[in-house]
């Protein structure tokens, strides 16, 4: 892990395994019971968040578990938090679900990531479960593990719904994660008395978990997959699912599963992105090699900005890099392009 991150997260593995197979998430730096109320922000210098898009290690990608992502690390590792989404079961056993596409990666997928300077993932997408739920129970395994904090997945709803808590510099940062696609939806949700995924079309609870989430933390950043493949704009769903979580008192929004490059900016007092792409990607896809990193700077208690980074995934590691020169200025404009059907703002809109 960077030396300049200071996160509280938690650091036994025995408290990350029980959590998991009692029906509780671990919570960062957040004790059980009573719910904890927010901290007093620090003025300090202001707190750096990373996201990146759909993580896989299969095909092109399976070498860099033993041979590291140091591209990632230049990307990520300086943030003071760093997250994205491991689009994969972590698991060596299971039974394939009834889909075309099935992804699974060994148990050192955790330890690559956090080598690589990721310090929190979410599995709710359309592949944790690829290997159903005996799959699902290994990959939270795997995580307690390596000790890394995931979000979007438990024995229960309660438990996939709830958030990872991380204390930076005085200031409580809630990460929740949720996924929107619908295949295969409600077979994988978790309920209160089976394990799956914390489905965001169980829009009633996502919208409590945003609410609840609200009342422990200072700042409340939901993690999501949706939309359409290969779709530029976000569709009338996930519009509709931003404005009710942003309604609930979420402060950013991210979001991938396209596998392009969607729009970002301000809905209201809520920071956007809806879509991030691939990030260390499986397949060659001239389509698909255009990525990005979202940084957003948080001060005070409060999100005050969202940069991107322009990055291209590797053709033969599948590893992205940041780029400069034309390349980057070719993902910016291609960027521009795409905020304009997101209905997005520039700035915050006062209430």
């Amino acid at each position: 892990m960077p030396g300049n991150r200071r996160l509280l997260a938690p650091s036994l593995v025995a408290v990350l395994l029980a959590a998991a197979l009692a029906g509780c998430t671990a919570r960062a730096a957040a004790p059980t019971g009573a719910p904890t109320a927010p901290a007093t922000p620090s003025p300090a210098r202001p707190i750096t968040v990373a996201f990146a898009g759909d993580v896989h290690f299969t095909d092109r990608t399976s070498g860099v578990l033993d041979q590291g992502m140091p591209g990632v690390t230049a990307l990520m590792g300086g943030a003071d938090l760093a997250m994205v989404n491991l689009e994969t079961a972590v698991t060596s056993g299971g039974t394939p679900e009834p889909k075309q596409f099935h992804f699974r990666a060994p148990a050192g997928a955790f330890a690559a990531l956090k080598a690589a300077g990721i310090d929190v993932t979410t599995i709710a997408n359309n592949h944790a479960l690829d290997y159903g739920r005996a799959g699902l129970t290994d990959t939270l395994a795997a995580a307690a593990q390596a000790r890394m904090p995931v979000v979007g997945a438990g024995p229960t709803a309660g438990a996939a719904f709830a958030p990872q808590i991380f204390t930076i510099r005085g200031t409580r940062i809630a990460v929740l994660g949720m996924s929107q696609v619908s295949e295969l939806w409600q077979a994988w949700r978790a309920t209160d008395t089976r394990s799956g995924l914390a489905m965001a079309r169980d829009t009633d609870r996502a919208v409590a978990a945003v609410r609840a989430a609200k009342k422990r933390a200072d700042v409340v950043i939901v993690y999501l997959h949706w939309g359409t493949e290969y779709q530029e704009c976000p569709s009338a769903e996930q519009r509709d699912l931003a404005r009710r979580l942003s309604d609930a008192g979420a402060d950013a929004l991210v979001g991938t599963h396209a596998h392009v490059l969607l729009g970002d900016g301000w809905l209201r007092h809520t920071y956007v992105h809806y879509g991030l792409s691939n990030f260390v990607w499986w397949r060659n896809d001239a389509a698909t090699n255009d990525t990005e990193v979202l940084t957003l700077t948080i001060r005070s208690g409060r999100i005050i900005s969202g940069t991107v980074t322009p990055a291209y995934i590797d053709r033969t590691t599948g590893v992205p890099a940041a780029v400069s020169g034309a390349a980057a200025q070719r993902i910016l404009a291609e960027r521009r392009r795409v905020v304009g059907c997101s209905g997005l703002s520039a700035a915050p809109v006062a209430e």
